[in-house]
């Protein structure tokens, strides 16, 4: 398989992959309509970082130990889930009313800050251990003989993030018209249930998964 012939077939499996519902959809759709544009491409780009933090990992040969790691993964895994688990429940029994209650929510200082959204979307990423397991088993498939290991597989992983970013784009784009549509009081208090047990789903997921 030629440079050309792997790159060509990993933008391609890629980008199905990518497309595919799972939670960072779920995040990035829920934080564009509730939230605002500006808040999902946060998370968007905090979830983006994750999967170049996973790539640099796998590259440098730390994804393959996780893999073989029982512990490490199990330890991983369920700090993801509680992770999941405390997003969903505070969505579930925090329901909003309005679009303007979020700020003004006591005890939670500077958790609705831009850069809260961001570390959001890369903790959601980081403790989801099978994101590295996952690169660990996908990524070497694409790289062609004779090309250096390490900084191809980061190379790839820089590509699969390029993909999720337009595709996060898209998302955010396509949620606009939904977002005016929350700003009835029962919507917006339906969504944030919806999505709280979606994550706690994920989270569930997550915690019963296996290497």
């Amino acid at each position: 398989m030629t440079m050309t012939q792997s790159l060509v077939a990993f933008v391609l499996a890629a980008g199905l992959l990518t497309v595919t519902p799972g939670l960072d959809t779920a995040m990035v759709l829920r934080t564009s309509t509730v939230e605002g544009p500006r808040r999902a491409a946060l998370a968007a780009i905090g979830i983006n970082i994750g999967c170049l933090v996973w790539g640099a990992a796998v590259a440098l040969g730390l994804g393959a130990l996780l893999a073989a790691s029982e512990t490490g993964y199990a330890l991983l895994k369920w700090a993801g889930a509680c992770y999941l688990f405390w997003l969903g429940i505070a969505l579930v029994r925090r329901p909003r009313s309005g679009l303007a209650n979020e700020a003004a929510r006591p005890g939670r200082p500077g958790w609705t800050s831009g850069r809260a959204w961001l570390v959001r979307g890369l903790l959601t990423n980081l403790l989801n251990p099978k994101v590295g397991v996952f690169y660990v088993t996908f990524l070497p498939q694409f790289v062609p003989a004779g090309a250096p290991v390490a900084a191809y597989t980061f190379a790839l992983a820089a590509v699969h993030v390029l993909l999720g970013l337009l595709w996060c784009a898209l998302l955010i784009g396509a949620s606009a018209p939904l977002g005016r549509a929350l700003a009835r009081p029962a919507l917006l208090r339906a969504m944030d249930r919806l999505t709280g047990s979606l994550f706690i789903a994920f989270g569930v997921r997550l915690a019963l998964s296996r290497q």
